[in-house]
């Protein structure tokens, strides 16, 4: 077995660990919520579309866990993604005609929890 100097030793595990701490690390989870350009009516329609192609709408409903705060952007956000995770998380599941955007950072809150 080589031995390696510990000046030598030290210099590798320094640069080591300068570059891990430099490589980012992309999460490959993300969302999808309503523009806040959107319409009421666009986002009306988002919610309809949503809950009519099998997505559970019951937590938006009066009593559910995403019903507070009760405002059509928050209600299709919950609905948009809801759809776009169980549609194949692609890029046309959150199009919802341009009122779709993408999120880094997960939206739930409280009691109201998005799938991701």
């Amino acid at each position: 077995m080589a031995k390696i100097s510990s000046p030598l030793a030290l210099l590798f595990i320094i640069l080591s660990s300068i570059t891990i701490n430099h490589f980012h690390v992309v999460s490959s989870k993300t969302w999808c919520i309503a523009t806040l350009t959107a319409t009421n009516a666009q986002l009306q329609a988002n919610i309809n579309f949503g809950c009519s192609q099998g997505v559970d709408c019951r937590p938006i409903r009066p009593g559910g866990s995403c019903f507070i705060p009760n405002t059509l952007v928050n209600h299709a956000s919950f609905v948009m993604n809801s759809y776009y995770q169980s549609h194949g998380r692609t890029n046309q599941a959150c199009s919802f005609k341009n009122t779709g955007t993408f999120a880094a950072t997960d939206p739930s809150f409280g009691r109201c929890v998005y799938a991701s």
